[in-house]
């Protein structure tokens, strides 16, 4: 039959037009700013860094080793290296970032930097309010703002988190055991 595809349709929108005043579940309108759909584990938006302890300089992951800055496909993670070294989570000597920016207008969210890190020291946010009133420069994010603490990391991916430590507290039991 002609245009049975359109009353199906319209069935269905009937359908769920009546049932959203019994059931609650089947809202699907959301009264953004005063109510928030939680976020699920996975939900990745833009990158921060992760540092351990309760100073960020100091406890910071990144050993400037810039595969991140080399793998981005838009180029939008600018690294610049230290001169000199400081411990690292292990205890070793080894250079840290004078300068990491990212560029959060350009940044497509692709997890990619993520994926190459080899010192679990850039994670994926899901804060995805980041909106500013400047174009240019607000939108680039520097150390100090991308910088969260591990307990941060825990509160948003607790799973992934708790896998991270592992698997770093292995490798730093494995170093300090004597051969």
């Amino acid at each position: 039959m002609i245009g049975s595809g359109i009353f199906k349709g319209m069935a269905v929108t009937a359908r769920n037009f009546v049932g959203s005043y019994f059931e609650k579940e089947r809202m699907t309108t959301v009264q953004y700013p005063e109510e928030r759909i939680p976020l699920p584990e996975n939900y990745r938006n833009f990158p921060f860094l992760v540092f351990d302890g309760t100073e960020a300089e100091a406890g910071l992951r990144c050993v400037a080793c810039k595969i991140c800055e080399k793998e981005c496909p838009p180029q939008c993670i600018y690294i610049t290296k230290s001169e000199d070294k400081k411990p690292d989570y292990m205890g070793k000597p080894q250079f840290y970032p004078r300068v990491f920016d990212i560029d959060i207008s350009v940044c497509m969210s692709c997890q990619i930097c993520v994926e190459v890190c080899p010192f679990e020291a850039i994670k994926m946010d899901k804060v995805y309010e980041l909106s500013r009133r400047e174009r240019f420069d607000a939108l680039l994010m520097r150390k100090p703002e991308l910088a969260k603490s591990n307990g941060y990391y825990h509160e948003i991916h607790p799973v992934e988190a708790a896998a991270v430590d592992a698997s770093l507290a292995a490798a730093a039991a494995a170093k300090k055991k004597p051969a």
